[in-house]
């Protein structure tokens, strides 16, 4: 009979807030929130501090500052967070091959076979805690458990810096006492409808009639019975490949003509290109995302016949998406690309054919400035960046600078 698994499921604590405090120690103690605006942007992450008075990442910033107007607010800097986070997941790497991220500051560990090295999950997930405090000067919350959801939902009960294990005979009891909030997908429209029926907890799920949770919930009802008994038995995915790439941004001023819009169209491509060649991948699927003034959210997509990744192709999809969009004033805009290929395993992305023709050959020229771009960004720093995406007055700036 095989030995039940062991997965550790560890969540940096507030990631992008608690690294702008290591970083900048004049904040600690503080309520701080990351992201947009005070007017009109969006928090991508709340401090400890900050969070007692109400403000929680994906909140408006204007209501996160009715909540806690003393609160800082600290521009994002994703590049530097994205560094910290491949260190956060080489001290993970470090017990185990079978690392399986869900985001920069997120990741499921199977340690089933590391048991025998470093202990037992708890020894190993307490070790990772360790680590990550020792060397980077953050916290992070773990949970140990037999399997992937049980793991994730112990990994939040007592952040931050956190730790609860959930032994393989205790996963029923665990789970029975938690409010429904806790399955994964119940959010604010689906648990006043469950517990309209009487289910209030975890255990009401898994004692209710699966057909009941069939009608209600559709195909997925089935599944919530089986995670709210402690069933699954998903494996940890440390190859799973990403789904897109992306980079979108919300405005201070509503965007009111094409021009503008189409602008940060293609800051947004420049983003995303860069990031492919950063991960060697290229996709064919490229989608625009609007926002209106009024919070409406439209997408439009486009398959290309190859896969790309350089800013050129890209942008000029996009452009082409955005005559498919009515007119009106525009808060935020997003660029993503989907359909992702491993351009390093093939040798460069798409199919080499035996004769290449013209746009072959302008593909090839585009990736390679990408090449040069990102080379001359990673010598000087900030500032590298595309004509078209100085205003008049940048070009008149920048050219009396270099005279």
């Amino acid at each position: 009979m095989p030995r039940p698994r062991s997965i550790v499921h560890v969540d940096m604590d507030a990631f992008y807030a608690s690294v702008e405090i290591r970083d900048d120690p004049r904040l600690a103690g503080k309520p701080v929130l990351v992201g947009g605006s005070k007017r009109r942007g969006v928090v991508l992450a709340a401090s400890y501090e900050a969070r007692k008075f109400g403000p929680r990442s994906a909140m408006s910033m204007a209501e996160a500052m009715r909540l806690c107007p003393q609160a800082l607010v600290v521009p994002p800097r994703h590049e530097r967070y994205a560094e910290v986070s491949r260190s956060v997941f080489a001290i993970f790497e470090r017990y185990t091959p079978l690392v399986e991220g869900l985001s920069v500051d997120e990741a499921f560990l199977d340690v089933t076979e590391s048991r025998s090295l470093f202990g037992d999950g708890e020894t190993i997930a307490r070790a990772i805690k360790r680590d990550v405090k020792a060397e980077l000067g953050l916290t992070a919350s773990a949970g140990v458990a037999p399997s992937k959801f049980v793991a994730k939902v112990a990994s939040d009960l007592r952040k931050p810096d956190g730790l609860v294990v959930v032994p393989d005979g205790g996963v029923a009891a665990f789970l029975a006492p938690l409010p429904i909030e806790r399955m994964w997908g119940v959010g604010p429209k689906t648990a006043p409808r469950l517990r309209a029926l009487g289910l209030n907890t975890l255990g009401d799920l898994a004692s209710a009639d699966p057909r009941a949770l069939d009608s209600m919930l559709g195909s997925w009802g089935r599944h919530v019975h089986d995670l709210a008994r402690g069933i699954d038995a998903r494996d940890v995915e440390p190859d799973r490949a990403a789904k897109s790439v992306g980079h979108e941004e919300t405005y201070e001023e509503d965007l009111v003509t094409a021009a503008a819009i189409e602008r940060t169209l293609l800051r947004h491509a420049s983003r995303v290109a860069q990031r492919l060649l950063e991960a060697s991948l290229a996709g064919n699927v490229v989608v625009v995302k609007l926002k209106y003034a009024d919070f409406t959210l439209r997408t439009r997509r486009i398959s290309l016949p190859e896969p790309v990744s350089d800013t050129t192709s890209i942008f000029t999809a996009a452009r082409g998406l955005l005559r498919e969009f009515d007119p009106g004033p525009v808060r935020l805009t997003g660029v993503s690309l989907s359909g992702l290929v491993d351009t390093a395993s093939d040798g460069g992305g798409a199919q080499r054919k035996l004769f290449e023709d013209e746009q072959d050959v302008r593909r090839e020229q585009f990736q390679r400035v990408e090449e040069v771009v990102r080379a001359i960004g990673q010598r000087f720093g900030e500032g590298v960046t595309r004509a078209a995406l100085l205003d008049q007055d940048e070009k008149l700036a920048r050219g009396r600078k270099t005279r």
